[in-house]
């Protein structure tokens, strides 16, 4: 099976001679590594994409294709079709924030906090701490993702230019205060070490800028 993304074909073909689904094909995407795996089931449950119909082109159409539903008839010429796959990426993304706030969406991305798939904090002082992905707003197409560090508090672009193309709203504004206090082991002591600026070895005084 073969999908198109942008300008490139993809083959889902594994080395096993099996095909992958187009949700782990799409999460396998370079700079998607902020996603994680959404459950079919939870997609199939109408309840849970209740309101996103009105906020997506071609939603059937890209539902299906998440899904694997073969529903694209033949008098779809190339256009249409790049515009389904484009609907599909949106209409994944708003259904991802929605299930990472879910328990099983928390424990999915638990998983890839622990290895460190979102990045670590730029910060010297903050040594590398792990950081969670955060949107600076619910609603799409205002602001790309970045990244929240747990340790000194603050948000940062990702150091990987893909993954500053996913929309915020991919992750929503709640994602890792929540996930900080389902997993309070996971935060860590706040930063002790704070960068003083010098000249000579004197600290700059405040009204010096």
């Amino acid at each position: 099976m073969v999908y198109k993304h942008g300008s490139e074909e993809t083959d889902l073909s594994t080395s096993e001679g099996e095909d992958s689904s187009w949700i782990t094909w799409f999460c396998g995407l370079r700079g998607n590594e902020l996603l994680c795996e959404v459950d079919e089931d939870y997609i199939q449950d109408d309840f849970n994409l209740c309101g996103l119909q009105g906020l997506i082109p071609f939603y059937d159409y890209a539902l299906d294709m998440i899904l694997d539903n073969d529903s694209l008839s033949g008098d779809i010429d190339s256009e249409e079709h790049s515009e389904i796959e484009s609907a599909a990426e949106q209409l994944y993304g708003l259904i991802h924030a929605r299930y990472i706030v879910t328990s099983r969406g928390l424990n999915a991305m638990h998983e890839k906090y622990k290895k460190a798939d979102f990045g670590c904090c730029p910060r010297f002082f903050c040594e590398g701490q792990p950081c969670l992905p955060v949107g600076t707003s619910d609603i799409p197409h205002n602001g790309s993702v970045k990244i929240y560090c747990p340790k000194c508090e603050d948000i940062y672009l990702p150091r990987c230019k893909y993954q500053s193309n996913i929309d915020g709203a991919c992750i929503g504004t709640t994602f890792p205060h929540l996930f900080l206090m389902t997993f309070p082991s996971a935060k860590p002591s706040a930063a002790v070490q704070q960068y003083v600026p010098k000249v000579f070895g004197f600290k700059l005084h405040k009204d010096s800028t």
